[in-house]
């Protein structure tokens, strides 16, 4: 089979931002890398949990709710995926993010979605922890601009 293209990256070079991973037609994937990869600190499945419903919450609900196609954790627990359509403009997928990282940051009260009845694993969130990876994805991506979202050249 074909590698995916994804997997071309270099991993071990890889370092935390905002990326953009495919572009899917009218579809562009943001790779937004939280942690460096392979070096043992990883995102908690709590936090990853309480993280991915108040993003997707925000997101959703931002002026962009008709743009966002998907907001979901990476499997290998090192950051998020973002899905926007082409018409969110590249600093816009930007600001989107730190804004919807400053919310989480800042985020108090009953997480989004967290009850029974609304959630396949209601009992594993970390609102905390989900705080403090958006307080430091925020100063990452304070001054980020489109011209980083490229991946380094070096693939393996």
């Amino acid at each position: 089979m074909k590698t995916i293209a994804s997997f071309t990256v270099n991993h071990d070079i890889l370092e935390k931002g905002m990326y953009v991973s495919r572009i899917d037609g009218d579809v562009i994937t943001y790779d937004i890398r939280m942690k460096k990869p392979n070096c043992g600190d990883y995102l908690s499945t709590g936090a990853a949990h309480t993280f991915e419903h108040l993003f997707a919450t925000y997101a959703r609900n931002s002026a962009f709710t008709d743009e966002v196609l998907y907001v979901g954790p990476m499997g290998c627990r090192t950051g998020f995926y973002l899905l926007l359509r082409d018409s969110v403009s590249a600093e816009n997928a930007i600001r989107l993010v730190q804004e919807s990282f400053a919310f989480i940051a800042s985020f108090e009260g009953e997480i989004p979605g967290s009850k029974r009845w609304e959630c396949g694993n209601y009992l594993d969130h970390d609102l905390a922890g989900a705080k403090a990876i958006a307080a430091e994805m925020c100063a990452v991506l304070k001054d980020w601009t489109p011209e980083q979202m490229k991946y380094r050249e070096e693939t393996v």
